[in-house]
């Protein structure tokens, strides 16, 4: 539950890392899986709830490619996910699929699919097979997938997935996908859904002439969504978004050059002032719904600050971002913010109001629990809110969610900031 103004309420700990919270609640109404075969019959049950995520979350979200679209309305996702989640499947958030890692937001995986302007005829390769729902989706649009999974338990299951669903144009192995696959080699798209530091040259030698990839790219908590195009040998580079991946396995990870510092948590531009080049779209925030970027006079800091509206009850409008924090350190964290309300009502339950939530995770993010700052159910005048939140001591990461949480109106954030007080 919501704690009053300036409270805030920590919650028992869940087993779902929700990273997109939103729709939580909906969600757990949801029946228990059904399994189904490649092509889902008429009787799916899930069948509904596809159309739903399509219709809300991945076409309401922007996606506009009706082959990318129909391929999101037919993959079923509840597939490549284990039992406790199959009643989140069709909701817009992570999953955990074991090996310390998730299966992207439905959204995210429509998202880079489209940007990869999939092709009949493509061969394309997916580096991080995960549960194999990326590659699934790329099954029917193109010609062949060639995928590889570092992790031999994940990359085994994932294989099976696909063989008993009848995917039979993926091809799946288990090894370094940071090497690429030089014996397919040269492929017309690649695709790579975690984070390195910076583009592995083996992709870039693979990539046809005329390819194109994307790829998230940079430091553990900020990175940047970049679309690569090889014309005449060269890579030009689009920044589309930021985004949060979760982190590599083995020495890439471990040999990143700025190491996150979990003991002294902070929050990357907090007063929305730092751009994306050539865009609209603030730094070190991600996977943005309903939010526009103001500029003038009345920032509280600087000259931007975020603007949050929605008038549907239940829809997202938020921003989030991630951030080492380790509770063997940190025993409370406290975070405070500028926010200003316009015609705010109430969202589908009475206690839906605006406010800051975050969730922390441990090494392997199989374990989480969320804390609340909030609500501000208040129209007026810019204020500075603050409130503390207590860290598990097995938190390793945290995600912060600013936004309306499911209420109608207006809202404007600027200044975010965070600070750590010592267990």
């Amino acid at each position: 539950m919501w704690g009053r103004a300036g409270v805030t309420v920590v919650h028992a700990e869940a087993s779902v890392p929700a990273w997109w919270l939103a729709g939580l609640v909906a969600a757990a109404a949801m029946v228990a899986a059904m399994p189904v075969c490649a092509a889902p019959p008429v009787t799916d049950r899930f069948e509904e709830a596809r159309e739903r995520m399509v219709r809300d979350d991945i076409a309401g979200g922007g996606v506009t490619d009706p082959r990318v679209l129909e391929s999101m309305r037919l993959v079923p996702r509840h597939e490549f996910v284990g039992a406790p989640q199959r009643p989140y499947a069709y909701f817009d958030m992570a999953l955990p699929i074991g090996a310390a890692q998730t299966i992207s937001g439905p959204f995210v995986v429509a998202y880079m699919t489209e940007k990869l302007e999939p092709q009949p005829t493509d061969r394309v390769l997916e580096i991080g097979t995960g549960s194999g729902y990326q590659a699934a989706v790329l099954s029917s649009l193109v010609g062949t997938v060639y995928s590889i999974e570092i992790s031999r338990m994940l990359g085994e299951k994932a294989a099976r997935t696909l063989a008993r669903l009848g995917y039979r144009n993926v091809v799946t192995k288990v090894g370094d996908g940071f090497q690429g696959w030089a014996e397919h080699a040269p492929f017309d798209k690649i695709i790579v859904t975690c984070s390195p530091e910076n583009i592995p040259q083996p992709l870039v030698d693979q990539l046809a002439e005329g390819g194109h990839m994307i790829i998230p790219v940079g430091e553990r908590y900020e990175q940047t969504l970049m679309l690569l195009s090889k014309r005449n040998g060269v890579m030009e580079r689009e920044s589309l978004v930021p985004s949060l991946f979760v982190p590599m396995t083995g020495a890439a990870e471990q040999g990143r050059r700025v190491q996150p510092d979990g003991t002294k948590p902070s929050l990357h531009n907090g007063g929305f002032e730092e751009l994306l080049p050539n865009s609209e779209v603030p730094a070190a925030w991600y996977y943005g719904r309903q939010f526009q970027i103001v500029e003038g006079e009345d920032a509280p800091e600087g000259r931007r600050y975020l603007r949050l509206e929605n008038a549907q009850p239940g829809r997202p409008a938020q921003l989030f971002q991630g951030f080492p924090v380790d509770g063997r350190a940190v025993g409370r964290v406290t975070f405070s913010l500028e926010v200003r309300g316009a015609a705010v009502g109430a969202g589908p339950g009475p206690e839906d109001f605006p406010g800051l939530v975050v969730r922390f995770f441990n090494d392997e993010r199989s374990r989480s629990v969320s804390g609340q700052v909030g609500p501000w159910k208040d129209n007026g005048p810019w204020r500075r809110v603050e409130g503390t939140v207590t860290v598990p001591v097995w938190a390793r990461e945290a995600i912060l969610q600013v936004g309306l949480l499911g209420a109608t109106g207006r809202l404007d954030v600027d200044d975010v900031r965070v600070s750590a007080i010592a267990r």
